[in-house]
């Protein structure tokens, strides 16, 4: 059960993210489309698990191994635009959500 500051930080870091992703570090992304799904903060507030959606589906795994690969430098590029807000900038783990896939699969079934 998450608190309401754990939701509040959460949804600060997916903002951010989200809108880190589109411009500033969009290299890391290898020309890929990434959405952050969902980001989940930790009861003591030290690890955020950021989710990832990534389009087209057949890079997935070699933009997510670079993503993991440069997480500290996305770190820092978070604590710049959230640093004002936030007092200690949580370890980020990346985790690939794969639920739109998910639901392909389970649209793909009902279809045949």
């Amino acid at each position: 059960m998450d608190t309401t500051r754990q939701k509040k930080i959460g949804r600060l870091i997916q903002k951010d993210m989200s809108e880190m992703f589109q411009r500033e570090v969009k290299e890391f992304s290898l020309g890929s489309l990434v959405s952050v799904t969902v980001v989940r903060v930790t009861p003591d507030l030290g690890i955020a698990r950021v989710y990832l959606s990534i389009f087209p589906p057949d890079r997935k795994d070699e933009v997510f191994n670079n993503i993991k690969q440069h997480a500290s430098q996305i770190r820092f590029t978070l604590g710049q635009r959230a640093g004002k807000q936030l007092r200690v900038i949580p370890d980020l783990e990346f985790y690939i959500d794969d639920s739109l896939d998910y639901i392909d699969n389970i649209d793909r079934l009902l279809n045949e």
